[in-house]
């Protein structure tokens, strides 16, 4: 690589021109109301219940804490079934909780978390499952939440890869009893750092809106040991900036998928995860597997495009349960999970963002293609 040709990421930011910042910075200049549920926290909650096409949303600092949030307003304890396919944060937010996280193995065709799995995972200890929409590719949502009906389960789905996604037409985000979002900057709708909880009424939201603020009701009223997980007037000013441009940002993303597919179609050993014609996709990651047919392993392609200032990521390896705070625990065992062992050890994410230009993605197509 020259040293005048910079580095192509798997992921880069959608920075919109800092002259169509600027009127919000002077806004908040304007209000004296930088925090705690300003106009513009309001209006972006407003907005994105709109655009997502769902009736309640709470925003928080970031994905993180939602989730953490999210475990605590439906008091779930004891064991919650999850995917070990996902990063870490599905996890802590358990462990910050003192929930035990219980691994179950992945559909190998969709690499979100297997429904036979999951039940044969269920234990007396089993409280909720967190499932993953891995790549906002939607889970057999019908599937997990009969198993949660049949177990008395709650359901919350880590939907950090799946801001926009609709399936049959509607938002993926209206399962479960909570869904939980990020804005972080590698996202495809991002806040700079950022995240929301979705819910299904008003009451749901309320809970969690104190939740996030320390567990505050009123002056003199604090009713749960709550954290602070506001998000700021900035960050939400930011999101409301961004939603001007996400849908040219999603229509781009959905090019650069359908370019990379029919560019890789003719490479031997190279797999691109199939599409459902049932679900408008947000192009979020562009993951390819790596198979024996290819003539190198995933490492070793992964080590070629970084040589060639390719910054593509193997997400996610490791697993979760390799970590060595999960390593011991049972569900953890490589043998429990060898469909997610053999995806992290497959999948590559090849860069896809709206400024990725045509000729960069043909250079990166060459590199795998070996021309």
């Amino acid at each position: 690589m020259s040293d005048a040709t910079p580095p192509i990421y798997v992921t880069q930011p959608l920075l919109p021109p800092l002259a169509e910042l600027m009127p919000y910075l002077e806004q908040i200049w304007a209000n004296k109301y930088v925090t705690n549920g300003g106009p513009f926290h309001q209006q972006l909650e407003a907005a994105l219940c709109e655009y997502l096409g769902v009736g309640h949303i709470s925003l928080f600092a970031n994905g993180t804490i939602a989730l953490m949030t999210a475990l605590q307003s439906l008091g779930v304890k004891g064991e919650v079934i999850t995917t070990p396919y996902s990063f870490v944060a599905t996890a802590h937010a358990m462990m910050w909780n003192g929930i035990r996280p219980v691994f179950a193995d992945i559909d190998p065709a969709t690499f979100n978390l297997d429904p036979a799995r999951i039940e044969a995972a269920i234990t007396p200890e089993t409280t909720a499952i967190m499932p993953v929409h891995c790549y906002g590719r939607p889970c057999d949502t019908q599937a997990i939440d009969a198993i949660a009906r049949r177990h008395d389960l709650k359901v919350i789905y880590d939907a950090a890869h799946a801001f926009a996604v609709r399936q049959d037409g509607a938002s993926i985000l209206r399962h479960g009893d909570l869904a939980v979002l990020s804005f972080h900057g590698t996202k495809v709708f991002h806040t700079f750092e950022g995240g929301a909880i979705v819910s299904p009424d008003a009451a749901t939201k309320r809970h969690i809106d104190n939740l996030k603020n320390f567990g505050i009701v009123d002056e003199v009223t604090v009713v749960a040991p709550g954290i602070n997980g506001k998000m700021s007037e900035f960050n939400a000013a930011f999101g409301l900036l961004q939603l001007t441009h996400i849908d040219a940002a999603l229509a781009r993303r959905r090019q650069i998928d359908e370019h990379y597919r029919c560019a890789l179609a003719g490479v031997a050993g190279i797999t691109c995860l199939p599409h459902d014609g049932s679900v408008t996709p947000n192009g979020a990651y562009f993951p390819i597997l790596v198979g024996p047919a290819y003539g190198l392993d995933r490492d070793a392609l992964h080590h070629k495009l970084r040589d060639a200032g390719i910054v593509a990521r193997r997400y996610f390896y490791p697993l979760i349960s390799d970590f060595p705070m999960y390593r011991p625990m049972a569900s953890a065992d490589p043998a429990n999970l060898p469909h997610a062992t053999r995806a992290a050890a497959q999948v590559i994410c090849l860069p896809i963002y709206p400024d990725l230009e045509s000729g960069q993605i043909e250079r990166i197509v060459a590199l795998i293609a070996g021309q």
